[in-house]
């Protein structure tokens, strides 16, 4: 019976919400509830609070599922739930941080695996790309538009942050 496999993946691994995921999973858990009389998973109505080692456990019952030789739908809809777990913890606790200016040039630069001679052509020689890349100029409206161009970015970000 399907409801019995669900009760028994979460006694196995009781997810606890992550902010916007909460109200599903306590949605699923009051019709769980409904059914069987008993709390499928005490840590879903607690402060919130997730560790890293939970996002672990979380992975690694993930990596089970998929281990598995065939899914059934009971897996493929639970699975869901853990990756939206995964994505929300991830969004609150590890953002990425937003590169501008000089440390997006130094990222585009390093992924296209590219040296600062490669860029004289754009910032006329090799010696100012060194300046730029190492803070001591700042990079130009004009640099801006052809970097954007060559790197396919928008120019607004290569130009200077003004604090």
């Amino acid at each position: 019976m399907a409801t019995n496999y669900y009760i028994e993946l979460l006694n196995t691994f009781p997810p606890r919400p992550i902010i916007a995921v909460a109200t599903l999973l306590r949605t699923f858990l009051a019709v769980c509830f409904a059914c069987c009389r008993r709390c499928l998973c005490p840590n879903l109505c607690g402060d919130g609070h997730n560790s890293k080692a939970e996002l672990i456990a979380t992975q690694n019952r993930i990596n089970s599922i998929l281990d598995q030789p065939t899914l059934a739908q009971v897996d493929r809809d639970y699975l869901k739930v853990l990756g939206m777990l995964i994505y929300d913890y991830e969004e609150t606790h590890e953002p990425i941080p937003t590169l501008q200016g000089i440390n997006l040039l130094k990222a585009l630069i390093e992924e296209a695996q590219l040296e600062p001679k490669d860029l004289a052509p754009i910032l006329e020689s090799e010696t100012i790309a060194l300046e730029i890349l190492n803070h001591q100029r700042e990079i130009s409206d004009r640099q801006a538009d052809e970097l954007a161009a060559f790197f396919h970015v928008s120019p607004q970000l290569l130009r200077s942050v003004k604090p």
